[in-house]
């Protein structure tokens, strides 16, 4: 197989120039200041040092940019990722995450290198509506916690033991960053519609003025709430250390599962994220080239001590709106927030962890594609079992088992469906049933017709017992018409195999018209048509009574030689 390695910056910079440059520029400023608070709340929401967010999207965001499929993607942590990255720190450290997220980077870099990019977009929108959902409701529930200023030293990953210890620790709440925490909520869940009003405020991104104005606030007031200074010491200002992850080889095995998480959850978001910014710069984007980006950006951001990157939707469609139009708008996004950590990192000791727990809040919530709740009664049954069965298990146990358990179901119901579509029903025949030679003595036909529709697959192999069912008759030619079958499967053909023993079994002959591409060439493949002779293969219909017509004087000289 022909590996295809080409970024999308090597298409952009064949026709690059300095008007395009300067769009590329302001729109890389912008995302990357929009980028600096919400890299800074994910890893803190993620169970990380807020250092370890910006180094993810300074690394992974580069790489991601440089060498992606899609021109105006920007890559760094993101919300949906919180709860999987808090869970595999508290199960298994911050050294084994790092570990697990280079696992993720080289399986995502084989899934691109496999060509598995379209692959992805068969996962149903119902699956990923559930899980996107749910991963919000548990975002938001983790930020209970620093929202409310609780007492409480290791928030739980899992549910039941997280909505335990915030009702066992609800009478600590601490009213200065209750107040805080809700300021900059509302402030920033209504931003948009003052900024509307305000000239002064439409050039600042919501995320970046409530983290100004929320951290200024606590400065000049002095209030008493929590900071990344007196949490995490600040944000050193210097390179971070080059190395591998400490990790166990006895751990690795254990890394598997959650590396699989992180790889299937960041091809989703990646190409969703790239698949929104096609439709706005009227792009398209290579998934598996994607894929590969996201792969080496997995496997280079925790030589840095970053963790798992992959698309962000809200950054990448702020870039296309900025006017960013290639990936030199991602790569210079990168290049500020460097410059923000080496010229500016001391001042992130004074941000508030109130305020940044109401940025990730407000992300949680604009996150959730909420109105598929209300609009659930317009949709099958199958529609909303699959949906709420992947939502409340994304919120009450984990999201692989949610996919796992939607896609199980998404297959199942779509078995059904597909053998509810295949039909075997009886031909009349009223031409040949005026004919003396096809009506035994009594009147009965000595020719049956049956007609295939649909697919003959595993599912729906059942209906070929119609034929063998006594209330039919017992005819001596047996015809299917074929015309209206596009599928055929294995399981389908054994079950053909079975009906043409079963009729030779009866002294009944078999005869097929009317063979599609695909069926047709398995039943030749298989030597079906060698087992049932080629002159009982016919055109059509017609060309098949036709050929009952020669048969049947021969089968009755044989019943009156018996």
């Amino acid at each position: 197989m022909k590996i295809a390695f080409r970024p999308k910056l090597l298409d952009c910079l064949a026709a690059y120039n300095k008007a395009q440059f300067g769009k590329d520029l302001a729109a890389g400023i912008t995302v990357g200041v929009l980028a600096l608070p919400l890299a800074m709340a994910f890893a803190i929401a993620s169970g990380v040092s807020p250092t370890a967010g910006i180094w993810t999207a300074i690394v992974a965001g580069f790489i991601i940019a440089a060498l992606g499929g899609s021109r105006v993607q920007i890559g760094g942590p993101t919300g949906a990722f919180i709860p999987i990255i808090y869970g595999i720190v508290a199960v298994h450290g911050t050294a084994n995450l790092l570990g697990a997220t280079l696992l993720a980077g080289a399986m995502l870099l084989a899934m691109g290198l496999a060509r598995l990019g379209q692959l992805i977009r068969f996962i149903p929108v119902t699956v990923v509506i559930g899980f996107t959902n749910g991963i919000a409701v548990v975002i938001f529930l983790a930020q209970i916690k620093d929202f409310f200023g609780l007492a409480i030293d290791n928030l739980p990953a899992e549910f039941f033991a997280r909505i335990k210890a915030l009702a066992t620790h609800a009478h600590t709440v601490d009213p200065p960053t209750l107040a805080l925490a809700l300021a900059c909520f509302f402030f920033l869940l209504f931003y948009n519609r003052l900024a509307q009003k305000l000239k002064l405020l439409q050039r600042a991104p919501g995320p970046l003025a409530v983290l100004l104005v929320g951290t200024l606030v606590a400065v000049v007031f002095d209030l008493p709430v929590a900071t990344i200074g007196s949490r995490f010491n600040g944000i050193p200002q210097e390179l971070p250390a080059f190395g591998l992850p400490a990790v166990s080889i006895h751990d690795i095995g254990k890394l598997i599962s959650p590396a699989i998480t992180i790889a299937l959850l960041g091809a989703i978001e990646s190409l969703l994220s790239a698949r929104v910014a096609d439709g706005q710069i009227d792009d398209r984007h290579d998934p598996n080239q994607e894929l590969m980006a996201q792969g080496l950006a997995n496997m280079a951001a925790p030589l840095f001590g970053g963790f798992a990157a992959t698309g962000a939707i809200a950054r990448t469609s702020t870039n296309a709106r900025a006017g960013g139009r290639t990936p030199v708008a991602g790569m210079i996004h990168s290049l500020v927030l460097l410059a923000i950590v080496l010229l500016a990192a001391p001042l992130a000791a004074y941000v508030p962890l109130a305020t940044l727990s109401a940025i990730v809040m407000v992300v949680a919530i604009n996150m959730g594609e909420w109105h598929h709740f209300r609009e659930l009664r317009r949709f099958s049954y199958n529609y909303r079992i699959i949906l709420l069965a992947t939502f409340f298990v994304t919120v009450l146990f984990d999201l692989t088992i949610a996919v796992e358990l939607g896609m199980v179901l998404a297959c199942l119901f779509f078995i059904y469906r597909m053998s509810e579509l295949t039909r075997v029903e009886r031909l009349p025949l009223h031409e040949a049933a005026s004919e003396p030679r096809f009506l035994y003595p009594d009147g009965t036909m000595r020719v049956a017709a049956w007609q295939l529709f649909g697919s003959l697959f595993f599912g729906a192999v059942n209906k070929l017992e119609a034929l063998l069912d006594p209330a039919a008759g017992h005819p001596e030619i047996v015809i299917l018409d074929m015309t209206q079958l596009i599928q055929l499967d294995t399981t389908g053909l054994e079950g053909l195999d079975n009906l043409l023993d079963k009729l030779e079994k009866r002294g009944c002959r078999l005869l097929i018209c009317g063979l599609n591409t695909q069926p047709g060439s398995l039943l030749r493949r298989s030597g079906f048509i060698d087992h049932l002779g080629i002159d009982n293969v016919c055109t059509d219909l017609t060309a098949a009574l036709a050929r009952a017509t020669l048969l049947l004087p021969n089968l009755m000289g044989s019943e009156e030689d018996d």
